[in-house]
């Protein structure tokens, strides 16, 4: 994803308790990202060192420190017994099957209109002067491209915290776009996963980011109020 403002990782030097916190939702939001694309070299020595463990964990201790508990930070650390086996796992899981993928990182598997998925998600973006790279691998309705979005926009709200400005208008497009996307249907994408008897290492970071996702919406909600209802009591279709 592309963006008219170049932002850099939100782990920057803050002094504001809010603008911490929010620099480090933010933070969660690219790393967690980044463990649903297919691993590299790199991601593979961070899960092998525990440093993708340890950042999350202190990270998500900043944020809600019951969250800590309900990991089994041990899983995030097992990369299996070779170089290769998380790459032919994500393969197995997330790329291959001749009816579609074990579990999809799509979000439009999941909802009654894959095509009307991607275009909200798109409209989203786009609104926030983003738009989408020309890899045929970054859809709109894909889980990493979707935490990235979210990334930026906690990004942008911790900037605005740190400058006393206020942020709702972020905070409420946060709350919005998880509550369409990603936390509707992460938490079915975890129970096919669930089925798919995979590595402990992908299960448990699809279990981080349902309980993240999950505690996002909550805070979001106390904070800036429920999202906006249609009049057939469905979540609203966002217009461009």
């Amino acid at each position: 994803m592309e963006e008219n403002q170049a932002s850099e990782d939100a782990a920057v030097v803050l002094q504001k308790p809010d603008a911490l916190v929010a620099a480090a939702r933010s933070t969660i939001y690219g790393a967690l990202a980044e463990c649903f694309l297919y691993p590299d070299a790199e991601l593979i020595e961070m899960i092998r060192s525990g440093t993708l463990a340890d950042r999350l964990r202190e990270l998500l201790g900043m944020i809600d420190p019951s969250m800590v508990e309900q990991v089994t930070w041990e899983n995030l650390r097992d990369a299996g017994p070779d170089m290769d086996a998380l790459q032919v796992e994500y393969t197995r899981l997330f790329d291959v099957g001749t009816k579609g993928p074990p579990c999809a990182l799509y979000g439009g598997s999941y909802l009654q209109s894959r095509m009307q998925s991607m275009e909200e998600g798109v409209r989203f973006y786009n609104h926030f002067g983003l738009s989408m790279s020309e890899s045929p691998h970054e859809l709109p309705d894909h889980l990493a491209t979707q935490l990235e979005f979210v990334h930026f926009l906690t990004y942008q709200e911790a900037e605005l915290r740190e400058k006393g400005e206020d942020p709702a208008d972020f905070m409420r497009a946060e709350r919005d776009f998880i509550s369409r996307h990603p936390g509707r249907w992460v938490p079915k994408m975890l129970a096919n996963l669930e089925g798919a008897e995979p590595m402990v290492y992908f299960l448990e970071a699809a279990r981080v980011l349902n309980i993240f996702l999950k505690n996002e919406v909550e805070q979001l909600i106390e904070q800036v109020g429920k999202v906006p209802l249609a009049a057939d009591g469905n979540l609203p279709i966002l217009q461009g």
